[in-house]
């Protein structure tokens, strides 16, 4: 099993598009109704304009889901909301592919990706992921890995749990 990330083109678009919006991914990402909406949020990623960073989920050279890092402090409301401080990225994960959630690849593409992009850079120390608590099996998938909740906290009406891992944390498990 072979987990590789390629970052977002305008061709996978659609494809996104149609994996926010399956039933498994949809309570919890909560997408835009119409293709254009969508897509005008993630085109200034693709292109260069947004700070976040988003890359196709791999396995085997089939796409399965996508997955996303940014620095907190690129993104000031939601910095004032979490308070974690500079140095610190975000991530937000995604399996698209219903048939592969379950499966144990939610860990295994978060440990990957913690370590060939999310720490690869020298300036991250911390990464940090809101997670509603009503999304067991992602706060499984993140326990895995060696996030360690930090507090719960309320954004856009819904509640959050705010999930950590450091890069010389003894618990970090980045096979």
């Amino acid at each position: 099993m072979t987990i590789s990330f390629r970052p977002l083109a305008h061709d996978d678009l659609a494809l996104l598009f149609e994996w926010v919006h399956r039933e498994h991914v949809k309570p919890w990402w909560r997408p835009e109704d119409t293709f254009d909406e969508f897509a005008r949020e993630y085109v200034d990623s693709v292109e260069g304009r947004d700070p976040t960073d988003v890359y196709v989920v791999e396995l085997d050279g089939r796409s399965i889901g996508a997955i996303q890092t940014y620095l907190v402090a690129d993104y000031p409301e939601w910095e004032t909301l979490v308070q974690v401080g500079p140095g610190v990225a975000g991530v937000d994960l995604l399996i698209g592919e219903a048939e592969l959630v379950g499966r144990g690849l939610g860990p295994a593409i978060l440990g990957a990706f913690l370590r060939d992009v999310v720490f690869a850079r020298a300036d991250v120390h911390a990464c940090v992921a809101g997670v509603e608590p009503a999304n067991e099996r992602s706060l499984r998938a993140f326990a895995k890995v060696g996030f360690h909740p930090v507090r719960d906290y309320v954004e856009d009406a819904l509640p959050h749990r705010l999930l950590r891992i450091d890069r010389q944390s003894p618990a970090t498990n980045l096979k």
